[in-house]
């Protein structure tokens, strides 16, 4: 959108008269909530199925005037509920010839986020990005410094963000209601989807409704296969960002905010071995391990000290202490807080938290509300970013570090057992050279960041 005011809306917006006739205020006329044409956004969608119908379907209020996605079919649902729409299969086709847009949702399989927000961002672009923002640790670092180069409204679609909480864990941390945190346990359930596997060796013929070459975009070509679509690319290194990146950008984010976290000192991560035929390992560069277990250390922050947040996935928990023997534990994901005074414990999107012992709980219930609530969805914060409001909660300048963060995990897995110590400023291992491939990754010739 342009931010300055044209001549028509001062006049509107002042009730001036013009040519003998007086020019009555929208909002007077619309009566109260309405929304003039003029004041909505034109917002386009890259990935329109799936996830990206999901988000679209949010911002209804808005003008949805061109949709994008690699396979028609599956976004076929969403074009036939916004027939107005101008359709297109490659997002840098759509930036070019669609001159009329002023946001951008970006809810592709994961290697094709940072490519696709950065196309919208550097024309000015207001984006929305699905979590986890980006493949790799490098493309959150550039989007992030993009977003407020180009002085533009960002979200990441961590919907938990908006709860209350998110907040209200971060109120009771902050007021002391269980001393000082040193030590956080976090799982998942995931994955969910197989991993642990090699290449399929199987050629398969490509759907005629999927242009594989822009779905794998800035990827390595690689054959076709149904085993990487819709659901199960995740699992792949060179497309999704596993259990991990899947979950933790929900899971972590009440534990990245409420302890003021950043960059990790060090991290280091252990996997689950990969076995073919007759229980022999092998050397699988393909896909996640099927379980992980990373642990990341944290520097002491203003008035918090060090902290050390543990990751599980694959089915692997944590050891619960007596406090919770009578808890209700959210055994599909969450996150525990241990401090020196008592135990939260929070379920994975934050919306389920509990403290314990009893007399914590009884003493903090009550505590009053400090932090400003999110009242609309996550997608509406966002669009009301993108008209002047306040920066939206989960603004690139909070999720882009949350993401680096989060996929440092990744990174610590490619050299399992090794204790990486991270200068985060630098994005670089400073104690294993051969991890900081894994920083960054090379693109497809015709596929770049800008």
């Amino acid at each position: 959108m342009k931010k300055s005011v044209s001549r028509r809306d001062f006049l509107a917006r002042t009730g001036i008269a013009t040519a003998g006739v007086m020019v009555v205020p929208r909002h007077v006329l619309g009566g109260k909530g309405y929304i003039a044409p003029s004041d909505k956004l034109n917002i386009a969608a890259i990935g329109s199925g799936g996830m990206g119908a999901g988000n679209i379907g949010r911002v209804t209020s808005e003008n949805i005037v061109a949709l994008c996605d690699v396979d028609f079919n599956r976004a076929a649902n969403t074009f036939k509920k916004f027939p107005k729409a101008k359709q297109f299969k490659d997002f840098r086709v759509m930036m070019d010839k669609q001159k009329n847009i002023d946001a951008v949702i970006v809810a592709t399989p994961d290697h094709v986020h940072a490519v696709a927000a950065m196309s919208a961002i550097s024309r000015g672009k207001h984006v929305y990005v699905q979590k986890p923002l980006t493949h790799n640790v490098f493309e959150a670092r550039r989007l992030t410094e993009a977003a407020r180069e180009f002085n533009i409204a960002s979200q990441m679609g961590n919907q938990g963000r908006s709860g209350e909480g998110t907040r209200r864990l971060s109120e009771w941390i902050w007021a002391g209601a269980i001393g000082d945190v040193t030590e956080v346990h976090s799982w998942t359930n995931r994955p969910v989807w197989p991993q642990g596997i090699g290449r399929p060796s199987e050629v398969q013929q490509v759907p005629d409704s999927l242009d594989w070459d822009l779905w794998l975009g800035p990827a390595p070509t690689r054959p076709y296969n149904s085993k990487y679509l819709p659901f199960n690319w995740r699992a792949w290194y060179d497309f999704g960002a596993g259990a991990l990146g899947d979950m933790g950008c929900h899971i972590l984010d009440p534990v990245f905010s409420a302890l003021k976290l950043k960059y990790p000192i060090w991290v280091q991560g252990s996997r689950s071995y990969d076995v073919q035929e007759m229980w022999k390992r092998f050397d699988n560069q393909e896909t996640y391990p099927r379980a992980t277990m990373i642990t990341y250390k944290f520097p002491a922050r203003a008035d918090m000290p060090p902290v050390k947040l543990k990751w599980y996935d694959g089915g692997i928990l944590p050891e619960w202490p007596a406090a919770l023997d009578n808890a209700k534990i959210p055994l599909d994901g969450g996150s525990m807080f241990i401090g020196t005074k008592g135990i939260i414990m929070c379920s994975t999107y934050g919306g389920d938290v509990q403290m314990f012992p009893k007399d914590r709980f009884m003493e903090y219930k009550d505590l009053p509300k400090t932090l400003k609530r999110i009242e609309t969805s996550h997608e509406m914060n966002w669009v009301e970013a993108c008209k002047g409001g306040e920066a939206a909660c989960s603004n690139f300048d909070y999720s882009g570090p949350l993401t680096e963060m989060v996929l440092m995990g990744n990174l610590a897995i490619r050299v399992p057992g090794h204790r990486l110590l991270w200068d985060g400023d630098n994005m670089r291992v400073t104690n294993h050279e051969e991890a900081n491939r894994f920083v960054s990754r090379e693109y497809r010739e015709g596929w770049n960041l800008g």
